[in-house]
């Protein structure tokens, strides 16, 4: 595992479960473990998007990660 995926997990490990929950399921996703039936069809446009940016090499760099983890603290 990645030193920034471990930062990102434990960072995870802090919020609400539901939060937790969405958080894996959309990692599983990305690994192609989930299924498009378990996306809200609310958010597919966002996920198809988002999925179009890493093919393109769009990726946040790390500090952008943790300040949207950061977003996230209550």
């Amino acid at each position: 595992m990645t030193k920034l995926l471990e930062q990102a997990v434990e960072t995870v490990r802090g919020l609400p479960a539901a939060d937790q929950d969405t958080i894996a399921q959309a990692m599983l996703g990305l690994a192609g473990l989930g299924s498009a039936e378990d996306i809200d069809p609310e958010h597919l446009e966002d996920v198809l998007a988002g999925l179009a940016e890493i093919e393109s090499g769009e990726l946040a760099s790390p500090e952008e990660v943790e300040a949207a983890f950061r977003s996230f603290e209550r």
